[in-house]
């Protein structure tokens, strides 16, 4: 916990924090003394999560807030500013973390490309419009971490509507950060979480009990917190079965399309199945 704005008695908001990686993540938050804002749609493993939330923490009920939240609403998320500032008065971490899937294909189901897109990328953009400029201009050691995939990077067949939210939450990351990077006396950070394969209720409802493939959040949790106090700002996180070396050229190898013109999604495509795999069994240079 040795980045500057993870501290005791400082104050974290973490959308999609009821459950998951976000529960998780506020755990650690929280038995390490800081105040814990966690926001999220469902609000009865909201108040599930703040039972928990409040055992964990050395101040118990003082140091945990829960708020029901839709993050696809701006003034839902500045309702979440609001409550904080007034119980916290400040916020050293924000983690725009809520998620849902289920979107549909590229001209498929246009209601589930509403709701995926409103809430991973819109909630993302409104925790943004939301918190940032506050952050900045109490001139404190400050965080953001926004939660990605790796298929926002690698974008595999199947669910283009998620797919493109996360697309979209990489490249908004790599703006804040730089953006951030270039304002002089600016003491906020940015970082990009991508999980790897993690069991998380997304996870659950289709299976019951966790494949040895998956994460536990609490191992992205853990993941998380080295790479902040690292100073990292992409936070790649392997699974059991993915190393960060595997990866590392599955990404490489989705750049390649485009920079050597093979088809789209190539890594797919029956033509260059062999050659994916021997490039896969390579050494990297």
């Amino acid at each position: 916990m040795s980045h500057p704005a993870l501290h005791p008695e400082r104050t974290a908001v973490i959308t999609g924090g009821a459950n998951g990686i976000g529960l998780a993540v506020a755990g650690r938050l929280a038995a390490a003394g800081m105040n814990v804002c966690i926001a999220d749609f469902a609000e009865e493993s909201l108040a599930a999560a703040a039972a928990e939330l409040t055992g964990l923490s050395p101040r118990g009920a003082d140091a945990i807030l829960a708020v029901p939240t839709d993050v696809s609403r701006i003034e839902s998320v500045q309702a979440v500013r609001e409550e904080v500032m007034a119980r916290f008065g400040e916020v050293a971490l924000l983690m725009n973390n809520a998620g849902t899937g289920g979107g549909g294909g590229p001209w498929q189901d246009y209601d589930g490309w509403q709701r995926v897109l409103g809430v991973n990328l819109w909630g993302v953009i409104h925790g943004l419009q939301v918190f940032t400029q506050g952050m900045i201009e109490q001139g404190t050691p400050c965080a953001i971490v926004n939660t990605g995939s790796k298929q926002g990077i690698t974008n595999p067949p199947g669910d283009a509507a998620y797919n493109v939210s996360k697309a979209g939450i990489k490249s908004l990351t790599e703006s804040l950060a730089h953006r951030l990077r270039d304002l002089e006396g600016c003491q906020v950070s940015a970082h990009l979480l991508v999980p790897g394969f993690t069991y998380t209720g997304m996870v659950k409802r289709f299976l019951k009990e966790k494949p040895p493939s998956a994460w536990l959040p609490e191992e992205v949790a853990d993941h998380l917190l080295a790479a902040l106090a690292a100073g990292d700002f992409y936070v790649l996180c392997p699974d059991n079965d993915v190393t960060p070396e595997m990866d590392h050229r599955r990404i490489e190898w989705a750049a390649g399309d485009l920079v050597e013109g093979r088809p789209a999604l190539s890594r797919w495509h029956p033509d260059y199945e062999a050659a994916f795999e021997k490039f896969m069994a390579a050494e990297r240079d």
